[in-house]
Formats: C-alpha cells, structure tokens, sequence
C-alpha cells in the first residue's frame, strides 16, 4: 500500500519542484496538497510567527491527520518555531523543508551560502543552520543573498526571469563551499545558478523527499 503523504505549502510557485521530485523518486506515495497562500502575507504583516500563525499551523497538522496522512511536508521555508511545534503534536513523521538539504550541506564545508527569494524566511532558516551545526559540534558559517524580485517575477509567472536574477546574484556567493537555494519554489533556478557557480549548488526537494522515504521506511 502506498504512503499517503501531505503537502503544505504557502505559496503556489513551491507546489511545483516537490510534485516533480515525488514523481521521479517516489512515484507511488499518494500526495495530497494543502495550500494556504495567506501565510506569507500574514507573517510579513505580523513581523513574527505569531500565536495566530501557530494555532493555523496546528490545525494544518491535526488536518493531516484527519485525512490519514503517513507523513507531512511542509514546503514553506518562513516557519521552523511552528513546524517544530507540529512535530511534537503529531505521531507521524512532521519535516521541515530543509533539514535534508542542510545536512548535505554541512558535508561540503565550512563556508556555506544562501540564496533566497522571501526575505521573512531568511532569520529562521539561519537559526535552524546554526542549531544544526551546534548540535553536530560543526562550525560552519552561512552566508545569505536575498533577491526578492525573483519572487516577484514567479509570482508573475515569470520563471525565467527568477532563475535569471538567481544566477545573477549567485557569484555573490562564490567563495563559499556550497550554495543552497532557499524556498522550494526556487529550485527550478538550480541549473541557472550552477551555471554562474564552480561549487555544489543544493536544492530542498529532492532531499526532503529522500529524507521522509527513511523516515517512513523506520516506522512502517
């Protein structure tokens, strides 16, 4: 029997990238997708994750719940404190979008850059790194580049302009080790910004996928 699987996500340009990565490595999980696109909105609006924002993310969680999920994804990278607090809520396996793509980072050295798009995700993606690297016993600096006219031009419809102002600030960043690209949604600019790169250019979907894959797999 196939893995039921729910996806929530905050802006629709990430819904996208993971379809794309559960096609090529998990094509059989049964994917249903959770969209509330006034999060990011509502958090700039707030400046915080707010109480309001936290019992929203609660009810996402008992949501998938409700709906006989395996597991639950989130994709919206703006929100670690409320993810966490899912996670302790439910029994099923709860990732964060980014901590498969922060553990290959850490592999690939010691300097570390970020490109991102949603300037409000940048702090709690910086302090979810460092919790990882303090835990790990790792020092590791991240460095980040926002270009929030890219999310402009996604959310216009204009990929190829995102992906062109991701490459553009990508040398920005060229003597880190490694650079991640932030949100899900700006994985589909992981060719443009290698091309402007000679260093490992990393993208959340596919490892989150790979990750929720084992940690299903444990609890089967």
């Amino acid at each position: 029997m196939s893995k039921r699987i729910a996806l929530v996500h905050a802006v629709m340009p990430a819904m996208a990238p993971i379809a794309d990565a559960f096609r090529e490595l998990w094509p059989d999980a049964d994917c249903i997708n959770i969209l509330d696109d006034a999060l990011p909105r509502d958090l700039q609006r707030a400046g915080r994750i707010s109480p309001q924002i936290m019992a929203r993310f609660s009810a996402l969680g008992t949501y998938a719940a409700n709906v006989d999920a395996d597991g639950l994804l989130f994709t919206c990278s703006a929100f670690g404190p409320a993810i966490e607090a899912v996670a302790r809520e439910q029994t099923f396996p709860v990732l964060k979008p980014n901590e498969a793509m922060f553990e290959a980072a850490l592999a690939c050295g010691a300097r570390i850059g970020m490109l991102a798009t949603f300037a409000p995700s940048v702090p709690s993606m910086e302090q979810e790194f460092a919790a990882l690297t303090a835990a790990r016993g790792a020092k590791v600096e991240i460095r980040s580049v926002c270009v929030p006219d890219a999310m402009t031009a996604l959310n216009r419809g204009d990929a190829e302009t995102h992906n062109a102002l991701l490459a553009q600030a990508a040398p920005q960043l060229a003597d880190c080790d490694a650079v991640m690209l932030a949100q899900f949604s700006t994985a589909r600019a992981e060719r443009a910004v290698a091309a402007a790169l000679s260093i490992p250019v990393l993208t959340a979907p596919k490892a989150a996928v790979r990750k929720l894959q084992v940690a299903l797999s444990q609890t089967a």
